[in-house]
């Protein structure tokens, strides 16, 4: 008899990034001391190698595996919403990540920044500080669009 169960398993979402990296338990160290995430699965290979991770971050999982053979790195861009993006920002810092951008209100309501690990993938922290209509978010997006076209001129 076959059982049921739920198409997405408990603690995840529709969507969960997957990383390819080099160097998986590296990666979990830097998250949890960056992000504090929660290892919920990890699955070493022959020889110790972390083969498979999934860590917890806030109510978000992400999963990972250790790049070999034909199947090579594959760095990503991940938005992670937190309580504090400077907060976050810092911590990812004194984790071992370079900036890519000190956080910053930006036009659609977020203040976010932007960090790089030691695998090439970005993480941008954001804060919701602001409720916007689509009208509004336009506007100030057109608003920006013009300045970022004078700067260039």
């Amino acid at each position: 008899m076959k059982r049921k169960v739920k198409p997405v398993p408990k603690g995840y979402h529709t969507v969960t990034p997957y990383l390819l990296i080099k160097g998986v338990d590296k990666l979990l160290k830097f998250l949890a001391k960056a992000f504090d995430a929660k290892v919920v699965d990890r699955m070493e290979g022959p020889g110790g190698a972390v083969m498979h991770a999934s860590v917890k971050i806030g109510d978000s999982m992400v999963m990972m595996g250790e790049a070999h053979g034909q199947w090579k790195p594959i760095p990503a861009m991940i938005y992670l919403y937190v309580k504090d993006a400077d907060a976050a920002y810092k911590s990812a810092l004194r984790a071992g990540a370079v900036s890519v951008m000190k956080p910053a209100d930006q036009f659609w309501g977020d203040r976010h920044g932007g960090v790089q690990d030691f695998c090439g993938n970005q993480w941008w922290m954001s804060t919701h500080i602001e409720d916007l209509s689509k009208a509004e978010t336009r506007r100030r997006g057109e608003e920006y669009m013009k300045k970022m076209k004078a700067a260039q001129s």
